[in-house]
């Protein structure tokens, strides 16, 4: 594992790297307000046995990449598409295969749409459209929406946020499994613990789009896995099944009783199934 530091206009990225460089590459997208940490390193570990080379990274204002001031990001989601760039060209990647979870998924979209020399293949894990239109897709389950509008943290109140994060995984969890409230607590430690000012994490949740040119999924010319929970409460599975429908070619891997991320009784399974997705990729 190597980390790695990566400066481009003034923006600096937190790298890290796994295996052989010369392998197939793997690009971790994490969704927004989420460390790198959230890619679960045994997880990287099963790609890189696979024979991948996998880079996962901190999105500005997580862990130790560039921090704003809370509430002044000064960026734009456009600007996140960007920076998945930036990661290859400082890894010297003419393109790489890209995964992306929640958020991030909506982000490999659209680098396939606006970058698609740079996307081998897309694999989407509990995501949804990142470009608008009505679809008439289900809202999120009901407990999630209660769960947010009644969620209260004090940001500068170092136990405060620890709750509320690992409520905010609990509720994500889907509720039909066991929640591992030891083993989440640990990571929303040290996910605490790195970053330079945890509190920037809110500057996600209200970031302007910004100039991205709109394209219809359709345009999306890489092989596609889309993998989804049965139990997401942030995006029920009709968004995976419509994202399949709509991606040419697109396969779907619905995940019984998973909720939103990539769960630890899931990491097998879904590495499995990218390494079996980017094998055949690669043969082509």
């Amino acid at each position: 594992m190597t980390e790695r530091m990566v400066e481009v206009d003034g923006v600096e990225l937190c790298t890290e790297s796994f295996g052989d460089p010369s392998d197939p590459p793997v690009l971790l997208i994490m969704g927004t307000g989420a460390s790198m940490l959230w890619w679960d390193e045994g997880f990287c570990r099963m790609l890189v046995e696979g024979g991948c080379f996998v880079i996962r990274y901190d999105h500005r204002d997580t862990g130790r990449s560039t921090t704003c001031e809370p509430g002044r990001p000064g960026y734009t989601g456009a600007d996140l598409v960007e920076d998945a760039v930036r990661v290859l060209d400082a890894h010297e990647l003419r393109a790489a295969h890209v995964v992306g979870v929640s958020a991030g998924g909506a982000l490999g979209q659209l680098l396939a749409l606006h970058h698609a020399d740079r996307v081998l293949s897309l694999v989407l894990i509990s995501t949804s459209f990142a470009v608008p239109g009505d679809r008439d897709l289900p809202s999120p389950a009901e407990e999630f929406v209660r769960f947010v509008s009644a969620a209260h943290v004090d940001w500068s109140d170092g136990e405060s946020v620890i709750e509320h994060q690992v409520a905010y995984a609990r509720a994500l969890a889907g509720g039909r499994r066991p929640f591992d409230e030891a083993a989440t607590r640990a990571l929303v430690l040290h996910d605490i613990e790195r970053a330079h000012d945890f509190a920037a994490v809110r500057n996600h949740d209200s970031l302007p789009d910004g100039d991205l040119s709109q394209a219809h999924l359709s345009s999306i010319a890489v092989p596609t896995l889309v993998i989804h929970g049965t139990a997401d409460p942030v995006f029920p599975l009709r968004h995976g099944q419509a994202l399949a429908e709509q991606i040419p070619g697109a396969r779907l891997l619905a995940l019984e009783d998973a909720g939103h991320g990539v769960e630890r009784a899931d990491r097998s399974t879904i590495a499995a199934a990218i390494l079996e997705h980017t094998a055949a990729d690669t043969a082509d």
